[in-house]
């Protein structure tokens, strides 16, 4: 090989490379359009097939050491500053992105929470007309032992925290996967019928609102219920509003299939389906941080019921305030 006439030929493509990845360095990756990032991986897979080339037919070391330097260099910006580029990606998503998505789907999410009221309201109002409604929602033997131990169940948490927190963020997690998925399902679990999309969704959540406002019967009449809500306080601060989000999700899919409106049916489903994927992304550290202060502080006895609720409370101002959050204009 003419060692002369090949580094002659191939100068221009290393000073090429070598200017896209100054710029890179000094304003970053994304400061490149798209086809410059392609020629440098491009530039960058000669390079490193130039260097090869010349440790094999005795280049000198100078001319070595700057190819090295290239390939070094290439590597940083394409693989660590991707990765890098994921990171801050993520990051701007919690910071504005959820934010912004919950606030465009606010309605969505307030007929999820209606239907979660609505529920509690049925709940309550059934169990106390009706003492049989009360055990049929929540099982006789449930019932009869609450009334009979004076003790909320919430006992049980203490001495296995870890087992129970898991546990809980597994449940919960489930459960707004299972409301997002109900926006698209055509059928009711155990009933042999077809149903529009969205009708799981909104069975879900009605449902568990009648489950709540039974509870709420419940401790009422044990005597329980300043307790009982001292311990749903601090995690259901972001648990409920997390279902209700998972909620207005599956909405939000059941709405691009039933009512796709200028969009094709496909592209209304993609659409929406971007966006409540978005809120499912949101949804799960939520979850995630409401089971450990469900399985770690809201059963713990020793802390006071009148700290419960302020935490909950802050907990639930900090959360309001998030979504509020909008990107500055620049």
């Amino acid at each position: 090989m003419n060692v002369q006439r090949w580094m002659a030929r191939r100068e221009a493509s290393w000073r090429q490379l070598e200017t896209l990845l100054t710029q890179a360095e000094k304003t970053g990756l994304r400061s490149l359009s798209g086809s410059q990032v392609r020629h440098m991986a491009s530039l960058y897979r000669s390079v490193s097939a130039d260097l090869a080339r010349a440790k094999g037919n005795g280049v000198g070391q100078a001319v070595i050491k700057d190819l090295q330097r290239l390939t070094s260099r290439s590597y940083s910006q394409i693989y660590q500053g991707s990765r890098r580029q994921e990171w801050q990606a993520l990051w701007e998503f919690c910071r504005y992105g959820f934010p912004a998505v919950v606030q465009q789907s606010w309605g969505y999410i307030a007929i999820a929470t209606a239907l979660f009221a609505i529920g509690g309201l049925m709940g309550w109002w059934f169990a106390r007309q009706d003492p049989a409604f009360l055990t049929l929602v929540l099982g006789q033997e449930f019932v009869e032992e609450v009334k009979t131990s004076q003790e909320l169940w919430t006992v049980s948490i203490m001495g296995v925290e870890p087992v129970a927190s898991s546990g809980i963020m597994i449940n919960n997690i489930g459960v707004s996967l299972k409301a997002l998925l109900g926006g698209v399902t055509m059928f009711l679990p155990q009933v042999p019928m077809i149903t529009p999309p969205g009708t799981f969704t909104v069975f879900l959540l009605v449902f568990n609102g009648v489950m709540i406002g039974c509870v709420g019967v419940l401790v009422a009449q044990a005597n329980l219920a300043y307790d009982l809500w001292a311990f749903v306080f601090p995690h259901g601060a972001l648990e409920l509003p997390a279902i209700f989000i998972a909620g207005g999700a599956g909405l939000l899919l059941a709405r691009g299939i039933l009512l796709p409106g200028p969009y094709r049916r496909v592209d209304a489903l993609k659409l929406y389906g971007l966006q409540a994927a978005q809120l499912l992304y949101g949804v799960i550290p939520m979850l995630v941080i409401a089971g450990l202060i469900e399985g770690f502080f809201s059963p713990q006895t020793w802390i006071p019921n009148g700290l419960k609720y302020a935490a909950g409370t802050a907990i639930f101002v900090a959360l309001v305030q998030y979504c509020r959050v909008r990107r500055p204009i620049v």
